[in-house]
């Protein structure tokens, strides 16, 4: 005769206290994330939450764009996560580059293709790489470049979307002359267009700054 299952009652389950918060924040993580691979985000999830890291989480739901023709890829809101993750280390491995990449569901091809295009040996200048990012989500340099603004900016959501002058100069000059198509006095006169707005603005630039009709006339 087959044993009885064993019978608990309420008062010999020990819950840890810490549970249910852990979960609610894992879940609101997940519906703002997103991830296309639940249980791959979810084990990066917890790596991060048990090293003490930033942890593969966007700072809010991103709604599709019309125009993206798969939801598997890039988008604003990973590039932000994945600079959270990795921008204070300024250099990156290649393998430290793959496990943030993976943890937050991306296609490896895509990463491949974006190393390939800035030629990165094992060792990855994170903040060129984020350049090519805002490149692989914007087509032009200037879209790139506001892209930028916007994912760095320390401005509340909405807002004029500054980032530091000396930020934007040199993620620009590294994608005009990646692009290699740019003559350099160009570069120059963009930048030099730029000086009497950044002045205005305490050492800062703003997408309004480079990315009006007028501005998108001249230097696109």
């Amino acid at each position: 005769m087959p044993l009885p299952d064993t019978m608990f009652c309420v008062q010999q389950i020990n819950i840890p206290p810490e549970l249910p918060d852990i979960l609610k924040q894992f879940t609101k993580a997940a519906i703002r994330t997103q991830p296309h691979d639940v249980l791959q985000w979810s084990a990066a999830y917890f790596i991060a939450l048990s090293k003490g890291e930033t942890l593969p989480v966007k700072e809010r739901l991103e709604m599709p764009v019309a125009t993206q023709k798969t939801d598997t890829g890039l988008t604003p809101g990973l590039l932000k996560t994945l600079h959270k993750q990795l921008a204070l280390k300024e250099i990156v491995t290649k393998e430290e580059l793959l496990e943030k990449w993976k943890g937050l569901c991306l296609p490896k091809e895509q990463l491949e293709s974006i190393l390939a295009l800035g030629s990165f040996s094992a060792s990855v200048d994170w903040m060129k790489f984020f350049a090519l990012g805002c490149s692989a989500l914007g087509g032009t340099i200037l879209s790139a470049m506001k892209q930028a603004c916007e994912i760095l900016t320390q401005d509340p959501e909405g807002g004029a979307a500054r980032i530091p002058y000396d930020t934007f100069v040199s993620l620009y000059t590294y994608l005009a002359n990646l692009d290699g198509e740019i003559p350099p006095d160009e570069i120059d006169g963009f930048l030099a267009s730029l000086q009497e707005d950044v002045e205005r603005q305490g050492g800062m630039v703003q997408p309004s700054n480079f990315a009006g009709p007028k501005r998108v006339e001249i230097f696109e």
